[in-house]
């Protein structure tokens, strides 16, 4: 941190009225965000650092595919990167509707920081296995994302005098994000590039696939919604029992993404026969009547996004010299080649087996 960046922090934390606090930084996550808990006598909140200049550009809401592509990933993606506003503004809007997202206790999104109400440590995925039954558990993040689908939320958010627009997760964002898998997993990690031809062949591909979203009223979309994300808050009430900590690049989208991000967790082995009555809980909890189309739509994003994990994964080891994430691909890899098993996916299959074969070496590792 430079002493500028120091500077501002501490102006922060004093104006907010924790000045005095001792500071206790938290290792970091796959993100350019840092975090810090703070403890004042027996208050306690947590800090979240988010430089503006750490990442690329946002994607202005009017923006075109090639506008989006001139600006770079996170606008293609429609990524809030270090934008504080998202993040700020989406915890205050999930919050006015019970859920429990951190309350914002002071905010500079200008500067790049936040003070934030501390939902302690209890992440489900440190608490299993345990003494809490993992199905329980895993009902209750499932009840959450029912409510947040069958509720409404405005086409902007705003904080500091600033609005952040709830975006589509459109085709393009889809796409570029499985595109990662081509341009990191099997150029970067397994060194079979595809040619031009396989590439174009990808995308008809995915295109196709993408249809099947259609058929289902979009909601909101936390878009990483899994065990290491979420918090066992017991003293709360109903949907309050879980914590929500990661939500700051929410779409609109179909509801069954963060559904697979929870089910296919790319950090740890959930319970396979959990996974059919869990994604039953939530057809009915959200009132979704077309369950085969549902059910596709669960394929086709559960492809997706481990298509896109398996990229991000090799990404940050290979760019950032985080070589941990690869012991997580033979997870991922198995979650994608039982997502290919889908008629809906027969083609995407058939393209695997020719073009990108060392997926299912990795599975079976």
């Amino acid at each position: 941190m430079t002493s500028e960046r120091k500077a501002a922090m501490t102006a922060f934390l004093s104006a907010a009225g924790w000045g005095d606090a001792t500071h206790h930084p938290l290792p970091g996550d796959a993100s350019t965000r840092r975090y810090i808990r703070l403890e004042k006598g027996d208050e306690r909140a947590m800090l979240m650092d988010a430089p503006a200049a750490a990442e690329a550009p946002v994607c202005p809401p009017d923006a075109d595919p090639q506008q989006r592509a001139a600006l770079g990933y996170n606008a293609v993606a429609r990524l809030a990167g270090s934008n504080l506003t998202a993040f700020a503004g989406l915890a205050d809007a999930l919050c006015e509707r019970g859920f429990s997202a951190p309350t914002v206790l002071a905010s500079d999104t200008q500067s790049g920081f936040l003070l934030l109400e501390d939902l302690g440590d209890d992440l489900i995925a440190r608490l299993l296995p345990g003494d809490l039954h993992e199905g329980t558990l895993y009902a209750k993040a499932v009840d959450v994302l029912a409510a947040i689908y069958r509720s409404s939320f405005p086409d902007a958010v705003e904080r500091d005098g600033e609005a952040w627009p709830l975006l589509a997760y459109d085709a393009t964002a889809l796409m570029a994000e499985a595109d990662l898998f081509l341009d990191w997993f099997l150029d970067k990690h397994a060194g079979a590039a595809p040619d031009a031809a396989a590439r174009d062949h990808w995308r008809e591909i995915w295109t196709r696939a993408f249809e099947r979203l259609d058929h289902c009223a979009p909601g909101l979309v936390l878009r990483d919604f899994h065990a290491e994300n979420l918090i066992y808050l017991p003293e709360r009430e109903g949907e309050g029992e879980i914590g929500l900590l990661d939500f700051q690049d929410a779409l609109i989208g179909h509801p069954a993404y963060d559904l697979v991000s929870l089910i296919e967790d790319a950090r740890r082995n959930v319970e396979r026969k959990l996974a059919v009555p869990l994604k039953a809980r939530f057809v009915e909890k959200a009132g979704i009547e077309d369950v085969a189309g549902f059910d596709s739509a669960y394929a086709v994003l559960g492809a997706q996004r481990n298509a896109k994990i398996l990229g991000i994964f090799v990404r940050l080891a290979v760019r950032d010299g985080k070589a941990r994430y690869l012991d997580l691909l033979p997870r991922v890899a198995r979650h994608f080649v039982a997502d290919l098993q889908h008629p809906a996916l027969m083609p995407l299959h058939m393209w695997m087996k020719s073009h990108a074969p060392q997926v299912f070496a990795e599975a079976h590792k």
